[in-house]
This record gives structure tokens, C-alpha cells and sequence, in this order.
């Protein structure tokens, strides 16, 4: 109670200040970082690991697991456990914290520029659309695709999904945000 009493009477001596010197006082909230642009995830073993950060993704690509965690067992859409790895700053958060949980869930929307990367059954799906990402976790298969053939950092089918607004379009632009976090 003590740290909010003195928040305010710091805000109000600031707005007062401001009235006083002619300077209209503007808010000063900076916009928090949603970590909402990205989300990965790798279908394996009966688990489904789910990432919001491409340090801690390519660190689960290398050694297979993640220094942090969160599981829920039997909770995934087939009844796989989830797992969501959390970077050293995320472990200390309750899971609906997290951005990779809310992404998942569905609880916060994604970024304008969204990227999606799904590894499931010795193929890359890669989107640029979260709704799209949750139909494929659903049904397991993307009906709109471009796709390359052992075009995968170790030999994988590369599978950028489409949809009907884009399905005439060779996708450059996520083939080349592919490439960035891959190659």
C-alpha cells in the first residue's frame, strides 16, 4: 500500500508541476512488449513443445530439451502433454503470463506480422497466421500449401501454408522470414 500511495503522490506532484510550468503533462506508460510475434512448435513423442522465443526453440532443436518449462500433462488437442519452454526471465511467471501460453490458448492476439513455425511428422508448416497455425494443430493437415520437398535444414518437407486470399502467390516473403530463422 505504501508503494502505491507514494506512486501517486509522485503522479500528482508531476501533473501539478506540469500545470504550474505551462507544459501539458502527457502519460508516460511505455507499451509493454506483448512477445506476440512469433510461436513454434514441435510435435513429438506424444508432446507438443510450444516456444515464444527462437533462442530457447533452436535450444530445444539442438539437445531436445529446454533449460525451463511448464507441462501440462494430457492437455494438448489430441491428448498429448504440453509443454511450453520458458526463457530464464519467463520461469518466475504464472503460466497465463506467458506469451507462448496465451498465443496458444488463444487468450492474445498475435502481432500484425505474425510468423508460426509447426514441426510435426517430418515436416516444417510455416505461417503467417495464427488461425492458420491453430487449423493445422487441429486437423494435422494444411488444405492451401506451397511446399518444398527436403528443403529442411536436415532433409524435412517445408510446407508454407496459404490460404484462398494468397494461394496464387509463390509466399517469397515467408520463405525468406523461414530462411532467417533457419539457415
Amino acid at each position: 500500500m505504501r508503494v502505491f500511495k507514494t506512486a501517486v503522490l509522485g503522479g500528482l506532484i508531476a501533473a501539478m508541476t506540469a500545470c504550474t510550468s505551462g507544459i501539458k503533462s502527457e502519460p508516460t506508460a511505455a507499451k509493454a512488449d506483448l512477445n506476440n510475434e512469433d510461436l513454434y512448435e514441435v510435435h513429438h513423442g506424444g508432446r507438443v513443445h510450444v516456444f515464444d522465443d527462437l533462442a530457447t526453440y533452436r535450444q530445444f532443436l539442438q539437445v531436445g530439451e529446454t533449460s525451463f518449462r511448464q507441462t501440462f500433462i494430457g492437455a494438448g488437442p489430441k491428448g498429448e502433454t504440453l509443454v511450453f519452454g520458458v526463457t530464464g526471465a519467463d520461469k518466475s511467471k504464472r503460466f497465463d503470463e506467458i506469451a507462448g501460453y496465451n498465443l496458444y490458448h488463444g487468450t492474445l492476439a498475435p502481432a500484425e506480422k505474425f510468423y508460426g513455425e509447426m514441426r510435426m511428422e517430418g515436416r516444417i508448416y510455416v505461417f503467417d497466421s495464427l488461425a492458420d497455425m491453430e487449423a493445422v494443430r487441429t486437423t494435422g493437415e494444411a488444405p492451401l500449401r506451397f511446399t518444398q520437398i527436403g528443403a529442411g535444414p536436415q532433409g524435412e518437407t517445408l510446407v508454407y501454408v496459404l490460404r484462398s486470399d494468397n494461394k496464387k502467390q509463390k509466399p517469397l516473403e515467408l520463405m525468406a522470414a523461414f530462411q532467417q530463422r533457419n539457415l
